[in-house]
Order: structure tokens, then C-alpha cells, then sequence
């Protein structure tokens, strides 16, 4: 529930360039930072520990995505709202965010004060999504391969080093999971191997 001295924001972004000034714009607009994260895994101690309103997402962590966090947050909660920034100009992610559970989706080059305006809107209606043009880009493009926001996650963790056990525990799901997640993904890129898939992934800007 929203307090009295206004809602309660977590910024997660790993430039701390970019948290300051969110922050600053955030609290210049009667609201709290109760916190900051700089990871995935920082990002999911925070909110655990404050419940905030309100989290500011960045789409690219150092140790996994900000879809990822999405995911995590909807399992727990249908009311917190959630604005992902990104500096990406794919669809396929725009999609993706809206598919997980995001309220809206905000380029990072937006002014500071439409990054507010979608969070307000988002407190308001955490359920509703919002992103600038998303009529159209629903009209005339389909998320690549109908990947789920799940099978993303695993699709750019396979192409960082690990075994599918050490990468799946980085993704807080089983290794069973997956490996079904990864021959769901094989099975939508029509390849049969992990190198191909990271190679046919890459071409189509999905890593």
C-alpha cells in the first residue's frame, strides 16, 4: 500500500550515472527512493526487503535481464508497478516486457519527466501497459519466434559460460526447466545445438 509521504520507488540500473538521475527526478516529483540496485540478484534482495510501490527497471543487468526480475515480481505481487528502461530499439523486447508483466516500457533517452509521467500511470494501473507507439508496433510486428520472456532469459544465458546446471541456477529455476526451455527455443529457431542457436540469435539482434 502507498503511504502517507508518497509512494516508495526502487531504481534498478547498473550505471550509477543513470539511477542518480532517475532518483533525483523521482523524489522531485513527491516521491520516495527506498532503495537501489545495481544487478538482477541486488534487485530481488531489494524488493524483497522494502515491498516498494513502484520499481524503475533497467532491461540489461550484468547478470541477466530485466525480464527476469519482471517474472520474479508478478510470482509475488499484481499490484507493484514496474517501468522497464531500455536503450534497445527491438520490438521483440518491447513485446517480451508486455508478455512478463511490466506496466510500461521507456527508452532511457526519454526526457526524465515522461519516465515519471509512465511511472505515475503505472502506480495508478499496474496492470495496464503502456509504451510510446505500441498500437502500431502490435499491428506490424510479432515478438521473433514467439519466444516467451522465459525462454529469452535462457536463450542469453546460454551464450555466457557455465553448464546448463550453473546457468539455470542463475535463473532460479531447476536444470530439468531448463533444458526444456532450451529445446522449446531449438524448436522455434529450427536449430540443434546450442552454438547454432547463440549464432541464429545473434543475427537476429536477439543477443
Amino acid at each position: 500500500m502507498i503511504d502517507q509521504i508518497g509512494p516508495q520507488i526502487l531504481i534498478v540500473d547498473d550505471h550509477p550515472s543513470v539511477r542518480s538521475g532517475v532518483r533525483r527526478a523521482v523524489e522531485g516529483a513527491g516521491m520516495r527512493c527506498c532503495g537501489e540496485a545495481a544487478s538482477r540478484d541486488e534487485a530481488v534482495a531489494q524488493i524483497a526487503l522494502h515491498n516498494p510501490d513502484g520499481v524503475i527497471l533497467d532491461l540489461n543487468l550484468p547478470d541477466g535481464t530485466g525480464l527476469d526480475v519482471i517474472s520474479w515480481i508478478r510470482e509475488h505481487s499484481q499490484t507493484m508497478a514496474i517501468v522497464m528502461l531500455t536503450i534497445s530499439d527491438e520490438d521483440s523486447y518491447l513485446l517480451a516486457a508486455m508478455k512478463a508483466g511490466a506496466s510500461a516500457y521507456v527508452k532511457k533517452s526519454t526526457p526524465l519527466s515522461q519516465i515519471v509521467a509512465s511511472l505515475k500511470a503505472a502506480l495508478a494501473q499496474p496492470n495496464n501497459f503502456s509504451a510510446p507507439g505500441l498500437a502500431s508496433i502490435i499491428a506490424t510486428t510479432k515478438i521473433s519466434f514467439d519466444l516467451t520472456p522465459r525462454e529469452l532469459s535462457v536463450l542469453k544465458a546460454i551464450s555466457l559460460e557455465g553448464t546448463n546446471k550453473d546457468l539455470a541456477r542463475s535463473l532460479y529455476i531447476s536444470e530439468a526447466t531448463f533444458k526444456t526451455h532450451l529445446a522449446s527455443i531449438y524448436t522455434k529457431l529450427g536449430v540443434s545445438s546450442r552454438f547454432s542457436a547463440i549464432n541464429k540469435a545473434r543475427n537476429l539482434n536477439l543477443l
